[in-house]
C-alpha cells in the first residue's frame, strides 16, 4: 500500500473520531428548565388551612379563586387571595390583596396590590383596618410588615404614615416614620 492510502484511511479515521466526539459531546436540549416554569398543580375555588407545626394550632387559612403551584422553588402565586389568620382570642384578622405568594416553606406571605387588612369582628379591641399597596406576613410569628404608605382607622382616629409593623396575635402596632394622626370624635 502507498502512502497516500495509508494517508487517507488516518485521515479517515481521524474525521469519524472527531465527528463521534462531536455528536457525543452536542449541547443537550433545555426542556428541564423550560419544564421547571409550569405549574405543578393548581387549585381553583378553593379554602386551605395550614397548621402550626409547633402547637399543631390553626397557622392560617386561605381562600381564593386561582392558585399555582411553581415547580422549580415550589413557592405559590395567588389570584386575589384572602387569608384568615387566627389572633389569640380565636377570631380572624382578614387580609385581602390583588395578589399573593406564599414560600415554598409556607413561613412568609407577600400580598400586593390593595392590600386590605381588617381585625377580627367582636374582638376585645377597637375594630381596626389598615390599607397599603404592599404587605409581608410571617404567620408563624403573627408578625406583618411593610415599608409603604399604610392607612389605619379606628373609631375616632385615623393614621397615615411610611412603614408599619404588626403583631397580629397581640394586636400591637406601629407605623415607622411620617406618621399623621387625625382625631374624629364621636357626636354627641
Amino acid at each position: 500500500m502507498s502512502w497516500r492510502g495509508t494517508l487517507g484511511i488516518a485521515l479517515l479515521l481521524v474525521a469519524i473520531i472527531s465527528g463521534w466526539s462531536a455528536w457525543r459531546q452536542r449541547e443537550v436540549p433545555v426542556a428541564a428548565a423550560a419544564d421547571d416554569a409550569r405549574s405543578d398543580y393548581v387549585l381553583r375555588n378553593f379554602e386551605l388551612t395550614a397548621l402550626d407545626q409547633q402547637t399543631g394550632k390553626e397557622s392560617m387559612t386561605l381562600r381564593a379563586p386561582e392558585m399555582h403551584r411553581n415547580r422549580g422553588d415550589q413557592t405559590m402565586d395567588i389570584t386575589t387571595p384572602l387569608f384568615l389568620l387566627p389572633d389569640a382570642g380565636g377570631q380572624y384578622w382578614h387580609m385581602r390583596a390583588q395578589t399573593g405568594w406564599i414560600s415554598a416553606k409556607g413561613d412568609e406571605l407577600r400580598l400586593r396590590g390593595d392590600v386590605a387588612g381588617d381585625s377580627p369582628q367582636g374582638s376585645a379591641t377597637p375594630p381596626t383596618t389598615f390599607r397599603t399597596g404592599r404587605l409581608d406576613v410571617f404567620p408563624q410569628t403573627h408578625l406583618a410588615r411593610t415599608d409603604d404608605k399604610v392607612t389605619m382607622t379606628r373609631p375616632g382616629i385615623m393614621q397615615t404614615g411610611v412603614g408599619f409593623e404588626a403583631n397580629l396575635k397581640t394586636e400591637q402596632y406601629k407605623l415607622l416614620s411620617q406618621v399623621k394622626t387625625r382625631y374624629e370624635p364621636n357626636a354627641r
